[in-house]
């Protein structure tokens, strides 16, 4: 049989997987990353040097207890109880939704991350949405100048903010801008002696310009110089050549066709700087006194307080998986090819 004779193969097509195969998934990759967290973290405060019992107590009344009062206290925390056995009736406990008492705080743990985490999600979306706008302004506009003056200096900011630590960043800001001309406070989420209620929003966000803005600086450097190279990549590219050689302007040929090309790099690293914010968050906090979960981190890992430590481990995975959910649901949004078959699509 001639092979002009033969049918046609059918064209090979693409099959979305079900809505609710991706979200089961997400479930299970969310559930497995929260079991993994609280088990390394108990795991790490287990291993710690660091007497719970002889921390949150002090030294010195520790030292004038009687050997009865510290052996109710050891029993009362658990302190020598393995760390196995202690995960166990942890995780017992956190199926219902109580995630245990926090040492340093005597308050629910759930109780101390909810009032916390409101001052530190403040804090990071500020400094988030400021490092992504700020950073790709500067990689389009060095990209569009490469070899430039504009190029040059941005590139010299990147690199010498990079190698720069973060707390050394709050303490310049706190003494040039507190202390030397007096602009904003020198810490905290409120004014000193106001109860939370009476502190209006004008104070909070001025007591929360600074932080942010130390808290940005350090992400503009990473995203500013991948935009770059995205944008060098796209001006460089065949069919920023034709548009040119059609009589578009570089600039036209930037507006019209690169940014959409850098859309999905830019997003995919904004999102990805979620964990890093939030490890900055905790130098920041402290620099600057900012009652976040940051501080309370600081403060749990001092005292040995595990069930405290756990929880904002979790809080923090959660944010992340978050941040990477949200960053999946744009892509489909920015290019509608990357809903087809989840990332790949899938052929029959």
């Amino acid at each position: 049989m001639p092979a002009a004779d033969l049918p046609a193969r059918p064209a090979p097509r693409r099959t979305r997987p079900p809505r609710g195969g991706r979200a089961l998934r997400g479930l299970v990759r969310f559930t497995t990353l929260m079991l993994a967290v609280s088990m390394v973290t108990f795991a790490l405060v287990g291993l710690s040097p660091i007497d719970p019992v002889k921390m949150n107590v002090g030294q010195v009344s520790y030292a004038n207890m009687s050997a009865e009062k510290r052996a109710q206290l050891r029993s009362y925390w658990d302190a020598d109880a393995p760390v196995a056995e202690r995960y166990a009736r942890w995780a017992s406990a956190a199926v219902r939704g109580d995630l245990g008492e926090s040492l340093r705080f005597s308050r629910p743990v759930t109780d101390v991350i909810g009032e916390r985490a409101a001052a530190s999600l403040a804090l990071m979306a500020a400094a988030w949405a400021i490092s992504g706008v700020v950073g790709v302004s500067l990689g389009v506009l060095a990209g569009a100048h490469r070899g430039r003056w504009p190029d040059r200096l941005i590139k010299g900011y990147c690199f010498v903010i990079s190698s720069t630590p973060t707390f050394w960043l709050g303490l310049v800001a706190l003494i040039v801008f507190s202390v030397w001309l007096g602009w904003f406070p020198l810490g905290f989420s409120a004014p000193i002696g106001q109860s939370a209620s009476a502190v209006s929003l004008g104070a909070r966000l001025h007591h929360l310009v600074l932080p942010a803005l130390t808290l940005s600086v350090a992400g503009v450097a990473g995203v500013a110089l991948h935009t770059r190279e995205k944008v060098i990549d796209v001006l460089e590219s065949d069919f920023a050549w034709f548009a040119q050689s059609r009589g578009e302007s570089p600039r036209q040929v930037l507006v019209r066709h690169g940014l959409r090309n850098i859309a999905l790099p830019a997003i995919s690293l904004q999102f990805a700087q979620v964990s890093e914010i939030f490890g900055g968050s905790i130098l920041v906090e402290q620099v600057f006194s900012y009652p976040g979960l940051g501080q309370a981190a600081v403060t749990a890992g001092i005292g040995g307080d595990a069930p405290l430590l756990v929880g904002i481990a979790l809080a923090s995975a959660a944010i992340v998986f978050l941040g990477n959910a949200v960053a999946n649901i744009l892509y489909g949004l920015v290019d509608p090819r990357m809903r087809q078959g989840g990332a790949h699509g899938t052929l029959r």
